[in-house]
């Protein structure tokens, strides 16, 4: 489907693999034939997400000397959102 390619600074942050090819579960609407549907939403809301996230996130921004604090990881989660994606959120197999 794809995998992440996110940098920080102009560094590429090198992600745990089992977040580099998967989606990151961000909230919204990832359906190709109704794009505007609110049935389709999916995903956690930022707070929900992380929670659910944080045991990569911290010792990801740890490691590239990323503040994790509310705006660093609103920024980051807000980045990821734009670019999420579903297994079936291409169209591709129609």
């Amino acid at each position: 489907m794809g995998h992440w390619e996110i940098c920080f600074n102009q560094q590429l942050l090198e992600l745990p693999s089992a977040k580099a090819e998967n989606h990151m579960d961000t909230r919204g609407i990832f359906s190709w034939l109704f794009p505007d549907d609110e049935e389709y939403i999916e995903g956690l809301e930022i707070h929900e997400w992380i929670e659910e996230q944080a045991n990569w996130l911290v010792p990801l921004f740890e490691r590239y000397d990323i503040p994790f604090d509310e705006q660093h990881v609103e920024w980051f989660y807000e980045a990821v959102n734009q670019n999420d994606w579903r297994c079936g959120s291409c169209g591709g197999c129609l």
